[in-house]
């Protein structure tokens, strides 16, 4: 029994010791119980002071570290090296201008991983927060991911505000100004669970992607909706139009209901493209498994045509083959086909990057990798903001213009003549 106290008393006596000095959790958590009455984002909000408070603190526990003993603690008999005091230090944040304390040891050995000698700019507190937030964190994880870096219990409500300070840039996103003319507009949606009224519903995210005449790809705009229709679908192109654009030479979708015909009025000169993958997805839902391999095979022949006749003919020829057994099919096809032909007028080695959107459908499915762990939205602002984070992520990769740009830009002009921006 004596010996057991004995060593657990060295232990007590040296957490007492290090929680008493300048890096205490208690600061932290003070300024964490302000957290409903301090200001976020002011010269002196909360913000500031906890960057100041955490950088302060893992600093201190570097020196421990390096030093090999806790401040309070007796120094090694066998280490020369002490503490020796602090130094000042501002560093610029997105809160403005932090002052810390950064300690020092006698033999000016000690250089701290967290802000190094001689950088002065720091990622704030904020930021990590809310790059966790768009990577699809939820705030559960968020909360366990700080307390096991920073060794701080961060309040939901703290996350949340964080998270909000990005409303005001979402909403200049929403309402930046666009080029004038765009080669390619791609459109698609997909479903997120947002409460609406108290119950959880089904929403559709429409995406718009376009690809100016240098071949860069930029998500144009983001809009929730419960319904399609062509009432919708003229809101949404006529903001466009409100933000700068003034034509659209190539426009390609999945067939939204009521797109075409608000695409028709809105920019009567667009050329509406239906996308052929999801055509082809439509057409075989409801063909055997082991008859669709070779439908496909049939139906590539149609959409690789040389030209519009050769893919008319192709279509003959695939309808006769399957009148009896799918004779839907190409009904569909023949129902859709002002809208499946127009980029037959291209190379085929071009053709890909006009009539199919997986362009855009790339960007959902990292879309719904930060959605899949949030189950259901409280309301579609919350939904819009993490989207927003998410497609900045995304964006930021998209250096390249698409292969062959070069030759496509120059069948646009011959097949656009005179509405390529100058």
């Amino acid at each position: 029994m004596s010996t057991d106290s004995t060593q657990k008393k060295p232990v007590a006596k040296r957490r007492k010791k290090k929680d008493s000095g300048p890096f205490r959790t208690e600061l932290l958590e003070e300024l964490l119980a302000d957290a409903q009455t301090t200001d976020l984002l002011g010269p002196d909000g909360l913000l500031k002071q906890l960057t100041k408070a955490l950088v302060e603190r893992a600093m201190g526990a570097e020196l421990d570290d390096h030093l090999g003993y806790e401040q309070g603690a007796s120094p090694p008999q066998e280490h020369g090296n002490r503490r020796n005091g602090a130094s000042r230090k501002t560093l610029r944040t997105d809160q403005g201008p932090v002052t810390i304390k950064v300690p020092r040891d006698r033999e000016g050995s000690f250089d701290p991983k967290i802000v190094p000698k001689h950088q002065r700019q720091f990622d704030g507190f904020d930021d990590k927060i809310v790059s966790m937030y768009a990577r699809g964190m939820s705030v559960r994880d968020i909360r366990a991911h700080l307390e096991e870096i920073y060794g701080v219990a961060v309040s939901p409500d703290l996350i949340s505000r964080v998270t909000d300070a990005v409303v005001d840039e979402l909403k200049a996103w929403q309402n930046r100004p666009l080029e004038t003319v765009y080669m390619v507009v791609y459109i698609d949606a997909f479903i997120v669970k947002i409460r609406d009224s108290g119950v959880v519903q089904n929403k559709a995210v429409h995406l718009a992607v376009g690809i100016d005449a240098d071949g860069h790809k930029n998500v144009l705009g983001m809009w929730i909706a419960k319904t399609e229709g062509a009432k919708f679908w003229g809101s949404v192109l006529t903001e466009l139009k409100n933000r700068g654009v003034q034509d659209i030479l190539m426009l390609c979708a999945d067939g939204l209901t009521g797109l075409p015909r608000a695409v028709e009025a809105a920019y009567p000169k667009t050329v509406f493209q239906t996308c052929i993958v999801h055509l082809i997805r439509s057409s075989t839902r409801y063909v055997t498994w082991k008859d669709r391999k070779r439908l496909c095979a049939d139906l590539r022949t149609i959409y690789t045509a040389a030209s519009v006749d050769a893919a008319d003919a192709a279509l003959d020829e695939f309808d006769t083959k399957y009148a009896e057994t799918y004779p839907t099919v190409a009904r569909a096809w023949r129902a859709r086909w002002e809208e499946v032909t127009p980029f037959l007028a291209f190379d085929p080695e071009i053709r890909r990057a006009i009539y199919t959107t997986n362009t855009i459908e790339s960007l959902n499915r990292q879309l719904r990798k930060a959605t899949k762990t949030r189950g259901a939205f409280p309301t579609d602002q919350a939904a819009l903001k993490l989207l927003f984070l998410a497609i900045r992520n995304v964006v930021a990769k998209w250096k390249k213009p698409p292969h062959h740009w070069r030759r496509s830009i120059a069948q646009f002009a011959i097949q656009f003549e005179g509405r390529l921006p100058h």
